[in-house]
């Protein structure tokens, strides 16, 4: 019983991980404490923050800059940027 629990656990974690949605979009400007408004190829704008792993490595995003942005399906309107393709 405890080993159904656990494979179940997995793969609710793996199904988790896969659901994010990775989208290219220009960087329009930034905002108010590290955000940055992000347009996409459709013509939406997104609200997005810059990923620890950039920000520990401190890789500049600057307005003009061409971006990778996460997002999830549950809130459009904010994502992650996580690479930066200058």
């Amino acid at each position: 019983m405890a080993d159904s629990k656990h494979k179940k656990n997995n793969n609710m974690e793996e199904t988790k991980n896969n659901d994010k949605i990775e989208v290219e979009g220009k960087v329009i400007e930034e905002l108010k404490g590290s955000d940055y408004l992000v347009e996409l190829p459709n013509g939406h704008t997104v609200t997005a923050y810059v990923s620890g792993k950039m920000r520990m490595n401190m890789i500049r995003v600057l307005p003009g800059d061409t971006v990778t942005v996460q997002l999830t399906p549950y809130d459009l309107t904010r994502g992650i940027i996580t690479w930066n393709k200058r």
